[in-house]
């Protein structure tokens, strides 16, 4: 795994909305510094950094990070109680055609 993902996974889940602007803006820096495409096994530790929100939207950016990778992290359904993050991964590789629908 590179370094900067590294650095990135070490930080753990982003924060919610409330989070400092300076934090915000660190981790935007952190990913924005991660070169694409992300392999497999970075794809995989980066859907663990997910919060429970848009963290003013790094999450978005996050997700397509993920996205860049070999193939879909999430290739089955995570239920109804799962992360919104990985719904929305698992609906956008389903309607991509890259998993099948369940």
């Amino acid at each position: 795994m590179r370094p900067q993902v590294q650095a990135f996974v070490a930080d753990g889940p982003l924060l919610d909305r409330d989070a400092s602007e300076e934090e915000i803006d660190r981790r935007v820096e952190q990913i924005e510094a991660i070169p694409k495409p992300v392999t497999g096994e970075e794809t995989r530790a980066l859907v663990a950094c997910f919060g429970l929100d848009d963290c003013c939207g790094v999450a978005r950016t996050l997700l397509h990070l993920i996205e860049t990778g070999p193939s879909p992290v999430l290739a089955t359904d995570p239920g109804p109680d799962a992360n919104q993050w990985y719904q929305r991964l698992f609906l956008r590789a389903v309607n991509g055609g890259l998993v099948p629908r369940t």
